[in-house]
């Protein structure tokens, strides 16, 4: 048995399509049920149903040999994992936000993110200097009540922020989707995962 890490929600349910054009069994995560723990009928195929965030740690660890996460979160994350394939599914940038002024307000830059670890290297990397503050939620509200100058966090339409007045000043990485792969996984399995890799690979095209 092959298993995934799958995220809950939107995306997992476009990575579920797609593994579905690839001739994986996906009918058990198509139920209505709570369960997290699904397997195909076929028993060829098991499914970890976890947040987002978490996927690198289940494959990492050894608990799924697969998942599906995105460029953000492995860039924060920076788990021992392969990375197999850019699934093309969840598209977004990691860009730097906030009013017009935001990058030359200050010499020492507050930038308000929940990619905490992804921010520090990226401006430890430019040369600059930034006061790094982590929050979890609502990261637009931090330039317009003062708390920070800039925000660094994913955008996908930009609603959001035009709709609190900022705009994004800098697109710094593009973000997708990614297969990655336990590295024990994939040499264990090499002749069951490559196979399904090639598959969505077709699947893609």
């Amino acid at each position: 048995m092959i298993t995934f890490a799958l995220p809950k929600g939107r995306l997992g349910e476009e990575c579920a399509a797609l593994l579905a054009r690839a001739g994986v069994d996906v009918s058990a995560l198509e139920e209505d049920t709570r369960r997290l723990v699904l397997e195909s009928a076929d028993k060829r195929y098991g499914f970890f149903l976890v947040k987002p965030a978490d996927v690198p740690v289940y494959v990492e660890q050894g608990v799924a040999d697969l998942g599906v996460a995105g460029k953000d979160t492995l860039l924060e994350e920076d788990r021992q994992l392969y990375e197999l394939l850019d699934l093309k599914i969840g598209a977004c940038s990691l860009c730097i936000a906030g009013y017009e002024r935001g990058l030359n307000a200050r010499p020492l830059v507050r930038v308000a993110t929940k990619y905490v670890k992804t921010a520090k290297r990226v401006f430890a990397e430019r040369g600059e200097e930034a006061e790094i503050i982590p929050l979890h939620g609502s990261i637009e509200l931090a330039p317009v009540t003062g708390l920070s100058d800039v925000i660094f966090d994913v955008v996908q339409t930009g609603s959001t922020l035009r709709a609190n007045g900022l705009a994004v000043l800098e697109e710094v990485f593009p973000v997708s989707a990614r297969l990655v792969a336990n590295k024990v996984s994939l040499k264990l399995k090499s002749q069951e995962i490559l196979p399904l890799v090639g598959r969505l690979r077709e699947a893609l095209s």
